[in-house]
């Protein structure tokens, strides 16, 4: 990314191998990446990233470690790996209590660290951990950075139990589709609205047990009239702007809602009697810690859950892929595969 704007700022170019700097250090040398809206914000400069430019975008991504420093013991040459994306300074009261992932100094792959979108990525060697059984590079690059933010938001935060109602907004996207996979593993009941029927068609065929298209319906109104009036137990809104107040609508006394995003608009008119009267919890989270990174590890390889895929485009068609997503086109991930 040679500067902040359109997908003109991209370009498919040679640069040099990156070298350790750290005895910590790993180099990777990448098979695969995934495109996040993350990406597209930092593109924009919609996220207040200082990076030194030009800059690779990119967090997440599968390879093989390459390289280690020599006080490395967790991976070595060889392994095949995965990557998690943050990394904290490791001296603020958050890194010390494990919570690096809420660093006052974060870096995280792609933005303030050279990212994915490319043949070779260094990283701390901690951030590598062994891909899920059965994976394969372009899944293990698809699901770190959307499932590790939704576990966190749907277990740790919401803490959804089996016998629940989740109300998804905007079924498609990365973490939306995500959480549906994750949601019915567990036995939750899920509701998912989006403006496509096409895409309520898809979702239905993955587990969803309703479907409500917001473009021609109320779909507070609509969740009521299925739960009973009762409303639902979690709402999962990264959309905010003005569908905001309708999640909060369509929640049960003591209900939860999960924010990541706010692709609509991050600043929603809040019904404040509505959050006091009905005792509703409101949380925000990115990412997770390196602990629930590992248990999210354990249930994908236990429960056998891989992360829906839209589409595969080669590295240097990256400007198509963000263009892609950046147009909400996609149901799933959109993958960079990196050749050889």
């Amino acid at each position: 990314m040679h500067g902040f704007g359109g997908i003109e700022q991209l370009a498919y170019e040679d640069v040099d191998r990156p070298a350790l700097s750290e005895p910590s250090e790993a180099i990777v040398r990448l098979k695969a990446a995934a495109i996040n809206h993350i990406d597209i914000w930092n593109r924009l400069g919609a996220t207040g990233m200082v990076t030194q430019l030009p800059h690779i975008l990119g967090a997440d991504g599968a390879g093989v470690v390459v390289e280690t420093g020599e006080r490395v013991q967790n991976v070595k040459k060889g392994d095949a790996v995965c990557l998690y994306p943050p990394v904290g300074c490791g001296r603020c009261e958050f890194c010390v209590t494990g919570r690096d992932f809420m660093c006052v100094h974060l870096r995280v792959l792609g933005e303030r660290l050279e990212g994915t979108y490319a043949e070779y990525v260094k990283l701390p060697a901690q951030n590598c951990f062994p891909i899920p059984m059965g994976f394969s590079f372009e899944e293990a690059a698809a699901f770190p950075l959307v499932f590790i933010t939704l576990w966190r938001m749907l277990f740790t935060n919401a803490r959804l139990k089996p016998g629940e109602t989740l109300l998804i907004i905007g079924i498609g996207g990365g973490v939306a589709s995500a959480a549906l996979q994750v949601a019915k593993k567990i036995g939750a009941h899920v509701i998912v609205t989006s403006g496509s029927d096409e895409k309520l068609e898809r979702a239905k065929s993955l587990g969803a047990d309703h479907g409500v298209n917001h473009r021609k319906k109320d779909f507070a109104e609509e969740t009521k009239a299925l739960t009973s009036n009762r409303g639902v137990d979690v709402v999962l809104d990264c959309v905010a702007g003005e569908v905001w107040q309708k999640s909060l609508a369509a929640l049960t006394t003591g209900g939860r809602l999960v924010t990541c995003g706010a692709t609509a608009g991050g600043q929603p008119k809040d019904d404040l009697r509505a959050i006091f009267s009905k005792h509703l919890k409101i949380y925000g989270s990115t990412l997770g810690s390196r602990e629930e990174f590992s248990h999210l590890l354990s249930f994908m390889t236990v429960s056998k859950i891989k992360p829906i895929i839209d589409s595969v485009l080669p590295l240097k068609e990256a400007p198509v892929a963000q263009r892609y997503v950046e147009e909400g086109k996609q149901f799933g991930k959109v993958v960079l595969r990196i050749a050889d």
